[in-house]
Order: structure tokens, then C-alpha cells, then sequence
């Protein structure tokens, strides 16, 4: 597990993200609890989320009915991140975001209510932060969880942004995305 000042030093490289055109580089499905399929595809469904993801019959501790909450409907992080914290790509999917994308996803590029192309489908940035949790922090160190919650690891989204899904499509690995 890598330190503050180790994580600080690849800043820069995060920065370096693309803006205009980025690139699908793993999708994960989490079909139950703790559990993680790598995907060459995915299919997204506006009511269902991801299909075969877990996030749609997990339903939320966010919603007044515990249902899926539509703002924490897609988690997407930018790979250069995630590589930061850990090195293992192995490891990677171990994050729980469902997209890891070489992509600027910072909040001055990516606002809430920014509206980028995934593959076929059409995603809107959701205003709920997405942040480390105790899973993330035992999985990757007290260090890692610090590092995405500090100021600069906000507005850089460095645990990734939330979303939801507009249209619906299929996405594939070395897709394109792009704010539209």
C-alpha cells in the first residue's frame, strides 16, 4: 500500500487525462456481494443499471424506501487512479466501480449535469460525491481513502463520479467516451 507522498507523485499523470476523447479500459460486474466478473461488454438499462450488477436489488441506504438510488446508479474512475493507488490491476476491480475509464473526470471538467457518451449509451454526472468507504480503505489502505478525500483528490474525482443512465446501450471495452 503505497503512501501520501508516494500517491501525491502521480498526480500529474492523472491531470494528463484525456478531455476530449477517453477510453473504456475495464468494465466490472458485481453480480452479489463481494463478488466481481470482468466484461468484455455490458449492457446499460436505465431502470436496471448495468445488466446482471447487483446495484439495481441492492437498492440504498440513501433512498427514504431503500430502493436503488439513481444517482449512485454507474460508478466510473479514472484508470490512472486506481493504478496510483495499486499497481495489481488484478487488483483493480476490488474498487467496486463498475468503469474504469482514461478520462478527465474532475469537476471542472465533468460537472454534475455533464452528459458524456459511453459506448452506445448516454450517462449524466450525478451530484452525489463518491468517495471512500471502509471497504475501499481495508482493501486499499488508510492511505489511498486520504489521498481521493483530500481537496485535490476531490476535485479531481480521484475515487471516481457517480452517475446515471440516459439511454441505455451496449458498451465494450476500448469504447470511446466522450462529454457531450
Amino acid at each position: 500500500m503505497r503512501s501520501l507522498a508516494e500517491l501525491d507523485t502521480h498526480l500529474d499523470h492523472v491531470r494528463a487525462a484525456p478531455r476530449e476523447t477517453g477510453t473504456v479500459e475495464l468494465i466490472v460486474r458485481r453480480p452479489t456481494h463481494d463478488s466481481r466478473d470482468i466484461l468484455d461488454e455490458a449492457e446499460l438499462d436505465p431502470t436496471h443499471g448495468l445488466v446482471g450488477d447487483n446495484w439495481f436489488v441492492r437498492g440504498s441506504k440513501r433512498t427514504p424506501d431503500g430502493s436503488a438510488n439513481l444517482e449512485q446508479q454507474l460508478t466510473l474512475m479514472n484508470i490512472r487512479a486506481i493504478a496510483a493507488i495499486d499497481g495489481d490491476s488484478e487488483r483493480w476491480p476490488l474498487a467496486g466501480d463498475q468503469f474504469f475509464v482514461d478520462f478527465d473526470l474532475s469537476a471542472a471538467h465533468l460537472p454534475a449535469g455533464s452528459r458524456i457518451e459511453l459506448g452506445e449509451a448516454l450517462l449524466e454526472i450525478s451530484a452525489q460525491p463518491h468517495t471512500g468507504c471502509a471497504k475501499f480503505s481495508a482493501r486499499f489502505g488508510t492511505d489511498a481513502t486520504k489521498w481521493v478525500n483530500t481537496g485535490v483528490g476531490r476535485e479531481l474525482r480521484l475515487r471516481g463520479v457517480n452517475a446515471r443512465i440516459l439511454r441505455g446501450g451496449i458498451v465494450r471495452r476500448g469504447d470511446s467516451l466522450r462529454r457531450v
